[in-house]
Order: structure tokens, then sequence, then C-alpha cells
């Protein structure tokens, strides 16, 4: 007989992997691969919760990534628009008290410490340029942009049951590479790179937290040390990794 994980297992799951009190965590997410979970995305939830106390801050992606930029904005609705990247997503930002920052395309949903502070000025224009800026929303990955936040506060990413093509933090390695490569060439082609590559290079550096969370496959690191590395290495070797 197959036994639904609970909050209490999975609790001790997500601690196995090293998360602890007062983390600052950005959760990308496949709910099915968890298995049978007893009272399904809300146990998810309050399991990541209950790990990271009161001083935690949680983050989840609520991207509207509609085909098409045009799709996009016309959907957009701060308050109604539906994540498109996963359930577990979409269950987050329409939880009470949570806050979602106002872009059109790369929107972030915050529960926990401080919360509606740390999403509320994705509207500023300031830092680095990207493809999916359009006023009047704000630099996608820029200065006041919740994952870039995240970066800079020292953040962990949890990736919970899904591989590098899920991971988004590989297009602020891509932004950031193509501000250097701006510098020298304004007119520089957007470098996309081959994200399963890369993790395969992350994977090798050994900086990480590998184990199982429910039945899903887990991987938790620091968001600073794997961006800042990935982007040494395509630094060092664009054509291994841009395609």
């Amino acid at each position: 007989m197959t036994i639904d994980h609970t909050r209490r297992s999975l609790t001790a799951d997500l601690r196995s992997l090293g998360l602890v009190t007062a983390d600052l965590l950005f959760v990308h997410s496949s709910f099915k691969s968890l298995g049978p979970v007893d009272g399904g995305a809300g146990t998810v939830v309050d399991a990541l919760e209950a790990v990271l106390g009161a001083e935690g801050l949680l983050l989840m992606p609520s991207f509207n990534l509609l085909d098409g930029r045009d799709k996009r904005m016309a959907a957009w609705e701060i308050e109604s628009t539906p994540s498109t990247v996963g359930w577990l997503t979409e269950f987050f930002r329409r939880l009470p008290a949570t806050h979602r920052s106002d872009h059109y395309s790369h929107s972030v949903a915050a529960r926990g410490k401080e919360a509606a502070v740390f999403v509320g000025n994705h509207l500023n224009s300031e830092g680095m340029v990207s493809p999916w800026d359009h006023p009047p929303w704000g630099k996608t990955y820029g200065i006041h942009s919740p994952m870039v936040r995240a970066y800079h506060r020292g953040g962990k990413l949890l990736m919970l049951g899904v591989d590098y093509q899920s991971s988004t933090y590989l297009h602020l390695v891509e932004v950031m590479h193509w501000h250097q490569l701006r510098k020298e060439n304004p007119l520089a082609p957007y470098p996309s790179l081959d994200r399963k590559k890369l993790g395969v290079f992350w994977d090798g550096v050994r900086r990480l937290n590998r184990g199982k969370v429910g039945h899903a496959d887990c991987r938790c690191f620091g968001i600073r040390d794997y961006v800042d590395t990935c982007l040494n290495e395509v630094d060092r070797y664009p054509e291994r990794y841009i395609g």
C-alpha cells in the first residue's frame, strides 16, 4: 500500500538537503514528482515554511510564459494572471498573504519575512537589460528583480523534482554575460545557453546537496555560488555552452 508523504516527513526531507531556519529560498518545482502528499500542495508549502520559520523568506516563480510577448502583456493582471510554471507555483500565488512582483512575464511570488518589500519594486528600470524588458514594466533581471535580490542576499535554490532546463537562474547567467559582451560591442547577440550542459558542469563542481523530498529527486545550493561559478565557466569557454 502506498503511504502518503506528510508535513512531518517532507519537513525532515527538506532539512536533510541543508535547509535551515531563516533561509531565503527560491523553489523551482514539479508537484507531481513528489508522489502522493497528504493534503496536497498546501502540505508542501506548510513543510517549506516550517523549515524556514518566521524569519525565512520563501520565493517561487509566478511566470506568465504564454507564447509571444504581446500575449503575455495582454494577459497580465498582477492579482489574477495564473502562473504557467507548475501547479505548486499557482497554488502558492493564490494563498492569502502571498505577494507578487509586477512583471508581465517573469514575476516572482513571496511569503515570509518582508515579502511585500522584497518583491515590491519590480517596475523599477535600473540595472542590466534583457530580451524580456518592456515598458512600463521594469528590468526583468535588474537591480530590483526579486531573483537578483535573492542572488545578492545569499539565498538558496531548491530544484524540487526538476532538471536544469527549468533553472531560470541560468537566464541570469546569460544576462550577466551579455552585459559584459555589450560593453565591447553594443550589438552583440543575446547568448542562449545550453542549460543541460551547464547543469552537468555545475553538478561536477559538487557544491550542492542532493536527495529526495518525497519521491522527488532534488538539488539544493547557494544561488550566488551557482550563478558566479557558471558565469565564470561561460566567460572562459563560451563555445561550449552558447548555441
